[in-house]
């Protein structure tokens, strides 16, 4: 189980802290290896011009999903943090499948493994999240997260897919993980 201030933290800390957490979704799920960070301040997050009807849950409590669709055609799901600057979120952009390895091929229409999950739209097709979980606590079924038990090796850089904030290091990812949505460069430096 995540502890109660889990994500009542700035979501760059979250998000380099989530890689290694399990998530699972009814029973569906794996290993987070990859996210973004996105606060108030930044120009990239939904939240930067205020709180809407889309935003909501941002300006909501720490711990709750944020769902939402891009392209009108792809689910992405973050979780809400940091109470004490409301529009706080973290995008889970990729993960290691190890749970549900057949619902979530049936969901994706593919079979390898490394497929299924490396990518926001992805992964909440494999794990079946959509709209109707855009609010939900985190620390309830359908939801079930665990923190890494062990040390994980970091990696962080910058975002990718937005057109502002690019410069950003707030993109951290398992190091040497096969199952990220884009391979991390190089030069990323260990957070």
């Amino acid at each position: 189980m995540m502890p109660p201030d889990y994500f009542n933290r700035s979501a760059e800390t979250v998000a380099a802290d989530l890689i290694g957490a399990l998530l699972m979704v009814d029973g569906v799920g794996g290993r987070i290896v990859e996210t973004e960070a996105y606060d108030l301040e930044d120009p990239a997050s939904h939240s930067f011009r205020g709180p809407t009807a889309r935003n909501a849950p941002m300006f909501g409590p720490p711990g709750r999903a944020y769902v939402y669709r891009i392209y009108g055609m792809h689910w992405c799901f973050n979780v809400v943090c940091d109470g004490a600057r409301p529009g706080s979120a973290v995008l889970i952009r990729a993960l290691e499948p190890t749970a549900g390895l057949k619902a979530m091929q049936a969901r994706r229409g593919v079979a390898r493994v490394q497929d299924l999950c490396s990518g926001p739209g992805k992964l909440c097709q494999a794990l079946g999240i959509d709209a109707r979980l855009n609010g939900a606590d985190l620390r309830s079924p359908p939801f079930g997260m665990q923190i890494s038990a062990s040390n994980v090796s970091v990696s962080r850089g910058v975002r990718i897919g937005i057109r502002h904030g690019q410069d950003t290091p707030w993109r951290f990812a398992l190091a040497g993980s096969a199952f990220l949505s884009r391979p991390m460069p190089a030069a990323a430096a260990n957070a």
